[in-house]
Formats: C-alpha cells, sequence, structure tokens
C-alpha cells in the first residue's frame, strides 16, 4: 500500500486525501480509489504478478493508440507490482443490469440498450485492438492453444466434476477434450481475444457509454469466444430472444471489420457455448467448492441451467462427453428449484417465472366472472366500415377489429365486383397478389395465443370481426379463413357472420 501512495505522490505531486479499497470478484489484484485534494480520482492497482501487470499496461497503451474505449495508465512503479489508471467511474454494466437480473431476465428498454451499445463496440475492439498488436506481450501466452483449451477442460474435470462424486472414465473424456480442443482451435484467429469479458469488465459512464476494463488475459484467439462468454454468462439469465438479438447486433457490427458467414458462424459459436459453460463451471468449483467464496456457489446453478438447455439443443457433438454431462445436469443437487416471486430495486414490480402465480405483495387474487366456465366459442365476423363495427351480442363488449383496407382490393376490378371473398376467382385474385396472407400471418399468432389462454382460464366467448370498405371481399375472405385456421387448429366451435352477405355458417366443435 505504501509503495502506491508513494507512487501517487509521484504523479499527483501530493498524496491522496483519501484512499479507498474497491471491492474485486476472482482477481487476486487489489484495486483502490485514490482522491486528491482537488477532487481528482485515479484507480490503484496493486498485482502479484509483474507479467500480468505488464501486459494490463502494454494492452491499455496499445487500445488507448487505437481510441478503443478502455483506461489510460497513468503511472506505473518501478518494479511493475503496482500502477494508476484512469478512474472511469462506479458503474459496471453489471451493477446497471441489476433490476433486470433481479426480475429473472426481464430487461426493461433502457438495459437492452446498454446491452446493444456493448456487445456492437467489442468487434471493435477484438479486430481493430488486434493491428499493430504484439502478441508476444500477452500473459501468460501469445495464443490460445490445443494446451490451453485442455487446460481449461481439466480443470472443469478436477475442480468440478470430481467435486460432485459423479462417476465416469477418465479415458473416454480425456478423448471427448482432445477432440475439442483440436475442432476449437481449428480455425486461425488474428483477433484479440478478451478472454474474461463479461458484465463486470465493462464501466458504464454517464453517457451510458461502455469502457472496458480487466483484459491482462487476452491474447490472439477465436471471436466466438467472448461473445459466449458475454451472453451465457452465468447469473444474467438472458432469454433466447435477447440472446438471439445480440448476436445480430454483434454480427452487424462484425461486418464493418471482416467478412463473416452468419449461419457458419453461429454453428461455430455453439462449441464455444459450450467450452465457456464447462470453464466457467471449473472456476466456480475451485472458487467456490474450495474457496468458499459466495458468489461463486450462488452462481452454479444458473450455469447449470445454462448447461441443461444447451444439452437440450444437441449441442455437444462429443458422444461420451454428452453422457457425462447429461448425467451431471440429472444429479439432484442441480435440479432446478422453484424461485419465489421478486419485486425489483429499480421499483418495477415483477414474479417469477410462471407470470400466472401471485406475489405475496399485491393480496388476494381475484378473478373474472367467466373465469372456469368452457367451452370456448368463437365468433367472428365481416363488415363494411360505412355500416359500423358489429355489436358483440355475449356481453363482453367486443374483441378484436381487424383493419383489411391496406390490402389490395379487388372490389377495384370489374371481373370482381359481382363476386366476394368466398369465391375462387376473389380468392385466387389476393392469394396470387399475397399482401393478404401476411396481413393474416400476424392476425393468426396473436388469435392463436388468445384462442389458448381463454380455453386454459376457460372462457365462453370470443369475438373477431374484420372490416373493409364494402364487407364483400377482403373482409370476408379474411374472417372465413381465420375461422377455418382456428376449427381446424384447436377444434372449437366457430361461428361465422358475413354481415353484409348475409351468409351464416356454424362450425360445431370436434370431440
Amino acid at each position: 500500500m505504501q509503495q502506491l501512495i508513494t507512487l501517487f505522490k509521484d504523479y499527483a505531486h501530493e498524496a491522496p486525501i483519501s484512499v479507498e479499497p474497491i471491492t474485486g470478484s476472482g482477481s487476486n489484484r487489489n484495486y483502490y480509489r485514490m482522491v486528491a485534494r482537488d477532487g481528482r480520482s485515479v484507480i490503484g492497482v496493486v498485482g502479484t504478478s509483474r507479467d500480468e501487470n505488464h501486459a494490463f499496461c502494454y494492452l491499455a497503451e496499445h487500445f488507448r493508440l487505437r481510441q478503443l474505449p478502455v483506461p489510460q495508465v497513468l503511472a506505473k512503479s518501478a518494479d511493475g507490482l503496482c500502477y494508476l489508471q484512469s478512474d472511469l467511474g462506479s458503474t459496471s454494466l453489471f451493477d446497471a443490469l441489476r433490476g433486470g437480473r433481479e426480475a429473472g431476465g426481464r430487461y426493461n428498454q433502457q438495459e437492452r440498450e446498454l446491452l446493444r451499445r456493448t456487445i456492437r463496440q467489442l468487434p471493435n475492439l477484438q479486430i481493430r485492438g488486434a493491428r499493430g498488436l504484439d502478441f508476444s506481450q500477452c500473459y501468460p501466452q501469445a495464443a490460445m492453444d490445443e494446451t490451453n483449451v485442455l487446460f481449461d477442460l481439466n480443470y472443469f474435470k478436477y475442480c468440478f466434476l470430481k467435486a460432485t462424486g459423479l462417476d465416469f472414465h477418465e479415458l473416454k473424456l480425456e478423448a471427448s477434450f482432445q477432440l475439442m480442443a483440436r475442432d476449437l482451435v481449428s480455425d486461425s484467429a488474428e483477433a484479440f481475444l478478451y478472454r474474461d469479458f463479461q458484465a463486470r469488465n465493462v464501466m458504464i459512464d454517464a453517457e451510458g457509454n461502455p469502457f472496458f476494463i480487466d483484459f491482462q488475459g487476452g491474447r490472439r484467439g477465436p471471436v466466438q469466444y467472448d461473445l459466449a462468454s458475454f451472453l451465457w454468462q452465468a447469473s444474467a439469465q438472458y432469454d433466447e430472444e435477447l440472446r438471439n438479438s445480440l448476436i445480430d447486433e454483434y454480427l452487424d457490427s462484425l461486418k464493418q471489420y471482416t467478412e463473416v458467414n452468419p449461419v457458419k458462424f453461429r454453428e461455430r459459436l455453439r462449441l464455444f457455448v459450450l467450452f465457456r459453460l464447462l470453464q466457467v463451471l471449473g472456476a466456480y468449483g475451485f472458487r467456490g467448492y474450495f474457496e468458499r467464496k459466495k458468489h461463486f456457489l450462488d452462481s452454479i446453478p444458473y450455469a447449470m441451467q445454462n448447461l441443461r438447455q444447451l444439452l437440450q439443443r444437441d449441442a455437444c457433438p462429443y458422444p461420451y462427453l454428452k453422457e457425462v454431462l447429461s448425467e451431471l445436469v440429472a444429479l439432484p443437487q442441480f435440479q432446478p428449484q422453484p424461485e419465489p416471486p421478486v419485486v425489483r430495486t429499480d421499483g418495477y414490480r415483477t414474479t417469477d417465472q410462471n407470470p400466472f402465480k401471485a406475489h405475496p405483495a399485491d393480496g388476494p387474487a381475484t378473478f373474472s366472472k367467466y373465469d372456469g366456465k368452457g367451452p370456448l366459442v368463437v365468433r367472428i365476423f365481416s363488415f363494411s366500415y360505412r355500416k359500423g363495427i358489429p355489436q358483440d351480442e355475449s356481453g363482453n363488449g367486443g374483441g378484436y377489429v381487424f383493419d383489411c383496407r391496406s390490402t389490395h382490393n379487388p372490389g377495384r376490378y370489374e371481373p370482381y365486383k359481382q363476386l366476394t371473398g368466398l369465391d375462387e376467382p376473389v380468392i385466387r385474385f389476393l392469394e396470387d397478389d399475397g399482401e393478404i396472407l401476411t396481413f393474416l400471418d400476424s392476425v393468426y399468432r396473436l388469435a392463436d395465443a388468445h384462442v389458448e389462454r381463454y380455453m386454459q382460464r376457460g372462457f365462453t366467448s370470443l369475438m373477431f370481426s374484420f372490416g373493409c370498405t364494402g364487407g364483400q371481399h377482403r373482409s370476408v375472405y379474411s374472417a372465413q379463413h381465420l375461422a377455418e385456421h382456428l376449427h381446424a387448429k384447436y377444434s372449437i366451435e366457430v361461428k361465422i357472420c358475413h354481415r353484409e352477405q348475409n351468409i351464416h355458417q356454424d362450425l360445431p366443435a370436434r370431440l
């Protein structure tokens, strides 16, 4: 500590008025916020490895020359054991995402925007950061290789797998590890591999811009590794939709620097996701089971859930490894437990993954008087907007009303003026044109979800209405096709009324 204070004096020409430790996570490095009399603050770092410190300082200086968002190294001690870097504030991306994380992975728009900005900056660091970089300065090695991969896989075996007591054949497992190591390094890579790219290592400034820290373990390697590290971070609980959207953002940014085949990229990404999950489980095993650090023990269930989902998608191409991992996720201690409802600290109230389970703070549940009556009857109308929207006879107040007037109107053409949407020439016109099909695709998705929910709750009545100019062509076609779609898919009773054509039809429920 005294050496760090001396370094600060040499840099600021005065002693710090305060030195406050900054809580770390898995690193053996110690961080301190040091404040001068005029309010300027820097981060002091004390490490145990000169080589690791040298790697960080070299990389930070190189990245700054490339105008990348990283801290600036301000001063270094002669022995290389401590240095000062610019203070990027106290808000990490991990902190900024706390609300969504506590909500079980339900992130709001502001949180999603922070993720989007961060993931779009990653190719900038990986590709531009690698240009002119002397990888021999990296610690502990210049590039990701098979030895490196096997080290991490055996870290998983000895620090996590063996600790569970699961019986396995070591030689067979080693053969799988050898194949995986070969496959992971099969492509030549000239990018910078961050290696520990996670939300804790991204700082967010006042404008919401990301800055990268703790990249001292970086080296040359494949870009998929960092993406897998970030998007499958155990406790983040990113859902599939959010992951896919962020992968799309990443690929869109990556295309600015290099050619990329999205299909092949995603195929290769799955292998790195598997590798990264095994790697982090090894770290969680060592830091949690052996060092008894709570953060790592708490992260194990999330990592196991990620692994379980990956196996369900058949993402492990090595038969014996897949067998071992399938037995691992089936162990009693790793079975998912129902989580209690949670309340976000940022004021958004939510529940656990079951949206129908009441939160205690909500008080006793209330239910509609229509619950549990069943069976469901769907009424579907076509109509002309000039004559008004159909009235709901059930007393529920009406349902969905869809406006078909944005689609191509066959009624403009003489051959179809005396026909309706039930006649073959009109049907062929609309389907050949295609606009009505795109329109109905969206309607079907909405209607299916609503019908399924009403059937679950035992509601008895649901209404859909389709309007167009005359209630003759587009609205009739749409109403008829939705009715036939719902009847075929759910076997429920559907009543059709083409009001302006005075046509009524009942499609009875099928047992």
